[in-house]
């Protein structure tokens, strides 16, 4: 059986029957985690290990996992740091901050992967404009560079650790005020204006990203569609212009931001039509019923190797936290958490 573009939620920390008959359908591909999901590392191994008997090939297994106030999975696994802290360290000394975003990305990657857990949903390579509050400290820095050269350095680390990693918010979430997660946020840019934001994704494409989200935001100076909905933003820019081929997942189709388009049904087709491979719908069991039921598609083999990008490579780690590497890692992270922030001011 093939990988369906849809993600799914589950409700607890063990699969019910309703679960297994869900995740079972043939548009599913792929299942995202949530803190209700967690209980404990032991917990958690048995229960990606039960998502992954459900189906041959398995599911695909996402979290949203970066650091910072956006980590699923706390207790029994490293407090990860914001990475707005790792952009303090970058300003302070460049190369200290990349080795440390490699570090974070390592750990982040092994400990998930030592769960059974495929990709996470990061970096967040939004510019950090000052305005948004959904991003604020998810965002490294203000300045493009720098958030490529640390996306980057992360996403090596990532990599190191044989995880994927999904680069977002597509083409930029961080110049609006609003939260696509309770409203419908526009930025009103003309595209010449955002080439800091897709400074970013030119290098992390270069480097063969895995994967990117698209943001719920309206750039309405090209599209009155979001862009993650959108075909100018996916299929002219992201994969014409940019030239990426990895995968594209559209945010969650239950938000605010994606809910203005119409029913769930039309906004999954939208996003098909736009070019998204992967669709998010999340925390609404009926809406994903009624997909499963009306939705009559085939994914193109393009969209099936891409889908198989994201699954995580070679063995996981075996007994990680008796490793001299994690112990290192987790000390130069606790050692950046623990560390006063950095003040930046006026040169004189």
């Amino acid at each position: 059986m093939s990988l369906g573009p849809l993600m799914v939620d589950i409700a607890g920390t063990e699969l019910t029957p309703d679960d297994v008959a869900v995740l079972g359908h043939p548009l599913v591909g792929s299942v995202i985690l949530f803190s209700r999901n967690y209980r404990d590392p032991q917990q958690l191994a048995a229960l990606t290990a039960a998502i992954r008997a459900v189906r041959n090939p398995h599911l695909l297994i996402a979290v949203d996992h970066e650091g910072g106030r956006v980590q699923r999975f706390r207790d029994g696994f490293t407090r990860l740091p914001a990475a707005r802290l790792l952009g303090h360290r970058h300003a302070a000394a460049a190369s200290d901050g990349l080795s440390l975003a490699h570090t974070v990305g390592w750990l982040l990657a092994a400990e998930l992967r030592a769960v059974g857990v495929d990709f996470s949903f990061a970096p967040c390579v939004d510019l950090d404009y000052g305005v948004s509050e959904i991003i604020g400290d998810r965002a490294y820095a203000a300045d493009a560079d720098a958030v490529a050269s640390l996306a980057l350095a992360t996403v090596d680390g990532m990599r190191e650790a044989g995880m994927a990693a999904v680069a977002k918010h597509f083409p930029g979430h961080g110049a609006v005020v609003a939260d696509s997660h309770v409203a419908l946020p526009i930025d009103r840019r003309r595209y010449v204006d955002m080439e800091a934001d897709l400074r970013p994704y030119r290098l992390l494409i270069e480097n063969n990203v895995a994967g990117i989200m698209a943001a719920h935001v309206v750039y309405s100076a090209l599209d009155p569609l979001p862009a993650s909905l959108s075909r100018r933003w996916i299929g002219d820019v992201l994969r014409g212009e940019l030239g990426f081929h990895g995968c594209v997942f559209a945010d969650d189709l239950s938000m605010a931001g994606a809910a203005a388009f119409g029913g769930v049904l039309e906004r999954v087709r939208l996003a098909l039509d736009a070019g998204c491979d992967v669709l998010p719908i999340c925390n609404d069991r009926a809406a994903v019923r009624a997909v499963l039921s009306k939705l009559d598609m085939e994914q193109s083999p393009a969209a099936q190797a891409r889908l198989v990008r994201m699954r995580a490579r070679g063995e996981p780690p075996v007994d990680l936290h008796d490793g001299a590497r994690w112990r290192e890692a987790v000390a130069q992270v606790g050692a950046l958490s623990a560390a006063p922030p950095l003040v930046l001011t006026e040169a004189r």
